[in-house]
C-alpha cells in the first residue's frame, strides 16, 4: 500500500545508503521566473538519479520477506543503475534487459555495477515485455520502474526531505513520464502539507500521462520523440494515474527546444549537469508554462543527471538557438567579387559573431548571378537577433532563418 506511513518506512530502509542531496535556493531562476525557486538536486545522488530510492526499496523489501532468488528490470537508463546498485548490496543477483540501441556507455555502467545485461528488442516496450517473460521462465522477482508501491513508496522520499528543509512550499513541481516518482511524491505532499501544490511537467514529445490525466483515463500514443529519454513512455499505467488523479493538481507540456534552454541554462547558470528528463520543471518555469501568484515558494525536483555525452553538444547547440544565442541564416547575394566582403562587414558592424558560413553558387534553385551563403552566428539574445535582421533588410538582403 502507498501511504505516509509505507513512504517512512522507506525513508528509514534507505537510510546511509542514499544521498540526502541538496535543496537550495535558485537565485538567478527565481529572478526570472518571479517565483523564490528551490532546486532538489537528484542529479547528484548515487547512480545519478532519484531512481535509486525506489528500487531499492523495493529490493529490501523482497530481502526482509525471504526472497533472495534474483531479480530482472528492463530500463535503458536510470532504472537499471537503481536495480543493479541495489541488487549488489544485498548480494542479489540482477539481470537487466536492455533495447539493442542502448549505448554503449550505459550498458558498461550497468555491467559495472555486477549485473547481467540482456540486449533485446528495438525499443523499451520490446525489452519490457522478454524482460516479464523471462522473469517468469527464471522465477525471479521482475522490479517495474513505476507501477509498484514498494518503488512509489521510495520515490516519496524526496518530498520528506524537501519538506524538512522548507515546510512551508506553495508549490512542488515534478518531472512526470510513468508517474511514479509524482505519484509518491504526491501522497506525501498532500499528507504532510496539503496546501502545496503538486504539478507535473511532462515533454510534448511523450504527452501520455498529461492526456490521460486531462481525460481522466489511462491510454497511450503511438509513439514518442523526445531528448527527455528518462520520461519517454508511451503508454500511461491505470495504477500510476489512480495515484496521481488523487494527489497532483496539474500536469504541464515543455517542447524539446524548452528542454534544450533549460539544459543549458542549469549548466551555465546553475553549474550543474542535468539531463532532460531532470531538466523539464525549470523548462515549465523558464517559459511561463505553471502559473503561481508571484513571490509563491516553489521546490523543483531535478530528477536526474545521467545525460548521453554524445547527445549533450546537439542540446546546447539547441539551447543556444532557443535563448537567442545563435541564429542561422540563409542570405542572397550577387555573385560578384566584393559581395561577401560586404556581407560580413555588415555583420561586423552588427557586432555578429560567425562561426560557421557556406557559400554556394551553383544551385539550380539560384537565379542566374546569384549566389547563397549559409552563416551561423553568435548573438547577445532577442534585440540583437532584431537588429541584424533589420539591418539585413535595410541594406535589401534577402535571407531566410534556418532552425
Amino acid at each position: 500500500m502507498l501511504d505516509l506511513n509505507s513512504i517512512k518506512k522507506a525513508q528509514k530502509r534507505l537510510d546511509g545508503v542514499v544521498h540526502h542531496t541538496p535543496f537550495s535556493y535558485a537565485p538567478i531562476l527565481s529572478e526570472m521566473s518571479g517565483y523564490k525557486v528551490y532546486l532538489k538536486k537528484e542529479n547528484l545522488q548515487r547512480t545519478g538519479a532519484f531512481k535509486l530510492r525506489g528500487a531499492f526499496n523495493k529490493i529490501a523489501t523482497l530481502v526482509e520477506e525471504g526472497q533472495k532468488g534474483g531479480v530482472v528490470a528492463a530500463s535503458a537508463g536510470n532504472h537499471a543503475q537503481g536495480v543493479a546498485f541495489s541488487a549488489k548490496h544485498f548480494g542479489i543477483e540482477a539481470t537487466i534487459v536492455m533495447p539493442d540501441s542502448t549505448p554503449l556507455n550505459k550498458i558498461q555502467g550497468v555491467k559495472e555495477l555486477g549485473a547481467r545485461v540482456i540486449l533485446h528488442g528495438s525499443n523499451y516496450d520490446e525489452a519490457y515485455a522478454h524482460a516479464i517473460t523471462y522473469a517468469k521462465e527464471q522465477k525471479q522477482e521482475f522490479v517495474h520502474p513505476f507501477t509498484d508501491d514498494e518503488v512509489m513508496s521510495g520515490q516519496g522520499t524526496v518530498a520528506l526531505e524537501m519538506l524538512e528543509v522548507q515546510n512551508d512550499l506553495d508549490a512542488i513541481v515534478v518531472p512526470v513520464g510513468g508517474g511514479g516518482l509524482i505519484a509518491g511524491m504526491g501522497v506525501a505532499v498532500n499528507a504532510i502539507s496539503p496546501n502545496t501544490k503538486v504539478i507535473g511537467v511532462a515533454s510534448a514529445g511523450a504527452p501520455a500521462m498529461k492526456e490521460s490525466f486531462d481525460e481522466k483515463n489511462a491510454h497511450g500514443t503511438k509513439s514518442v520523440k523526445t531528448i527527455a529519454d528518462g520520461i519517454a513512455v508511451r503508454d500511461a499505467s491505470p495504477i500510476t494515474l489512480e495515484h496521481i488523479l488523487k494527489e497532483v493538481d496539474a500536469i504541464e507540456l515543455v517542447c524539446e527546444d524548452e528542454i534544450a534552454a533549460a539544459i543549458l541554462f542549469l549548466l551555465e547558470k546553475q553549474k550543474l549537469l542535468v539531463e532532460g528528463a531532470g531538466s523539464v520543471g525549470v523548462a515549465a518555469l523558464l517559459h511561463g508554462k505553471i502559473e503561481l501568484p508571484k513571490g509563491s515558494k516553489v521546490g523543483v525536483v531535478l530528477s536526474g543527471g545521467n545525460i548521453d555525452v554524445t547527445m549533450l553538444s546537439l542540446i546546447i547547440e539547441k539551447g543556444l538557438v532557443k535563448s537567442s544565442r545563435k541564429m542561422k541564416l540563409s542570405v542572397v547575394l550577387i555573385d560578384k567579387p566584393g559581395s561577401l566582403m560586404m556581407f560580413t562587414e555588415l555583420l561586423t558592424e552588427a557586432g555578429a559573431n560567425i562561426v560557421q558560413i557556406g557559400y554556394d553558387r551553383t544551385s539550380t534553385d539560384l537565379e542566374f548571378g546569384d549566389a547563397v551563403v549559409s552563416v551561423s552566428l553568435e548573438t547577445k539574445g532577442v534585440e540583437h537577433q532584431d537588429e541584424v535582421r533589420e539591418l539585413l533588410r535595410s541594406k535589401g538582403f534577402k535571407f531566410s532563418e534556418l532552425h
